[in-house]
């Protein structure tokens, strides 16, 4: 089994790990209320890496994001989401004369990035965000948890001495990546939710950017990874559902 394979099946474990908790009903046993919410976010992906080894806001490229999210706790709730952003890095846009980087004005090359990222996250609100009575009703949070990441690219370069090696089609690939960020929740109703998030994922490759093993050797750092980020707006809807007491569950009908 190579390192690849076992990078996939410890993503897959992890998913299913986090994912059951979702959808597990015993933690909520002892919670008078429980929320549910499904929303949709647009923002902007952004990449960090050897072609560009800092992080430079007018390079987002657009992205949408749709989540469920529901909570464990006061303090705790969990999301699982879903992120597509088709991408087109520009080595001569990277390279222009304000942000000079050596690499991209020599390659001189356009890649068209597509990713799809699949997450399960943990936010702790540092606020009670589902207490009713709260006005405003908001709250700052962190999170952090598992990604894994599609991805698939296609090369092509103005410098005749790289074309061979970089105009070609492009292949689908699979990565795990470190999703951790912050962002604000703000209550516009009982029902309805605007958020504000930024967040950063590590990618445990790096070979998001595409780079070949003989760039590597002369060119790109092995050992640092790459990165993507992303931020954005998000709007949600809230479900509640009221749980029955301990008590009327071991004897049905004795509040009738």
């Amino acid at each position: 089994m190579t390192l690849q394979h076992i990078k996939q099946a410890l993503l897959i474990c992890c998913i299913l790990q986090i994912g059951g908790v979702f959808f597990s009903g015993s933690t909520y046993a002892q919670s008078s209320m429980t929320t549910s919410e499904l929303g949709l976010g647009l923002g902007g992906a952004n990449y960090k890496g050897d072609l560009a080894p800092d992080y430079r806001f007018l390079s987002n490229q657009p992205a949408l994001t749709i989540f469920y999210r529901r909570d464990i706790s006061n303090p705790i709730t969990l999301r699982g989401g879903l992120m597509l952003s088709h991408r087109i890095l520009d080595d001569n846009t990277l390279g222009d004369p304000a942000y000079d980087l050596p690499y991209p004005n020599y390659r001189q090359a356009e890649l068209r990035l597509s990713m799809g990222e699949l997450s399960a996250v943990m936010e702790y609100n540092f606020l009670d965000y589902y207490d009713l009575k709260q006005r405003p009703r908001f709250s700052p949070y962190f999170f952090a948890g598992v990604a894994g990441l599609v991805y698939g690219a296609r090369l092509s370069s103005e410098n005749v001495t790289l074309q061979p090696e970089l105009d070609k089609p492009s292949d689908t690939r699979l990565a795990l990546a470190i999703p951790f960020g912050v962002g604000i929740k703000y209550a516009l109703s009982k029902h309805w939710n605007l958020g504000l998030e930024f967040g950063a994922r590590k990618v445990l490759t790096d070979k998001l950017d595409y780079l070949t093993e003989q760039d590597s050797k002369r060119l790109a750092n092995p050992n640092d990874k790459d990165w993507y980020y992303y931020n954005g707006v998000s709007i949600s809807y809230t479900f509640y559902r009221i749980n029955c007491p301990p008590g009327y569950k071991a004897t049905p009908g004795i509040l009738d």
